[in-house]
């Protein structure tokens, strides 16, 4: 069993090693994932990718922390992060309520909270009270109704500008680790090379101190569509489609259950 990464082996890890974080929302993939990953964040993702939601941004705290807890469950030994959901950390006082309650009722090692320096007073505010805070800069999922969709950030020089002042606020507000999303590569490894805290890229180029990926999207189980980004390391949705194809036809015309699978 691998030791399971704390803060300080993960800003470590900064120039000495790279790390790997994938996203679980349950116990089942959270336990098969755990040995092969450095972090495990529990992201509002899967309101897209399991609630069938066009974005991100109707998660709840509730079904947060219900998801949280069945990754917990799972990964006993995994770093896990809680990507606190659109709506709960609008001001520092909602931010501390709900952080607390996430530390309360989950085992969750860490909160996300997306926004740079307009956010970095809240992240400030989080930390002095004991949170342990992720960063997210760059494209803001949930921004996406106020940006009129997923725009890629670092296109030119005002706003590669802006997002290496994001990322220094940030970690100038004490948070330990930064996601950096949908940016240009280049700015991501300035980004990346600026920052004393370790950088996870999604979408970000191969420079940053470490990788995301959303883990129905890498093993090819979310189908709608395919971000330019995302590798897919299996043909999950075929490989599900042919195992239902098969029991279907098996139970149709009763080779399911032979007599091996008969009391």
């Amino acid at each position: 069993m691998r030791k399971k990464e704390n803060i300080s082996s993960i800003t470590a890890a900064k120039g000495e090693r790279v790390l790997t974080m994938v996203t679980a929302y349950d116990a089942l993939f959270a336990k098969l994932f755990e040995p092969y990953c450095d972090m495990i964040l529990v992201g509002d993702s899967l309101n897209m990718s399991f609630a069938g939601k066009k974005d991100t941004l109707s998660a709840t705290m509730d079904q947060m922390i219900y998801h949280t807890q069945a990754v917990c469950n799972g990964a006993k030994n995994s770093f896990i992060i809680f990507d606190m959901p659109f709506g709960s950390y609008f001001d520092e006082k909602s931010a501390l309520e709900n952080a607390a309650r996430v530390y309360r009722e989950t085992e969750a090692d860490a909160i996300k909270i997306e926004g740079g320096a307009d956010r970095a007073h809240i992240v400030r505010h989080l930390c002095r009270n004991n949170i342990a805070v992720v960063g997210h800069i760059g494209l803001l999922p949930q921004n996406v109704r106020g940006e009129g969709g997923y725009k890629v950030k670092g296109r030119d020089e005002k706003e590669s500008e802006s997002l290496i002042r994001d990322a220094l606020a940030i970690e100038e507000a004490g948070a330990f680790c930064l996601v950096v999303e949908g940016v240009k590569a280049e700015i991501a490894a300035e980004i990346t090379k600026k920052v004393s805290i370790p950088t996870i890229g999604i979408g970000a180029g191969p420079d940053t101190d470490g990788q995301v990926l959303v883990w129905s999207d890498m093993l090819g189980f979310f189908e709608e569509f395919k971000p330019k980004f995302v590798k897919r390391y299996l043909n999950g949705a075929q490989l599900v489609k042919e195992a239902m194809r098969n029991f279907n036809e098996e139970v149709k015309s009763r080779a399911f259950p032979s007599q091996e699978h008969t009391y």
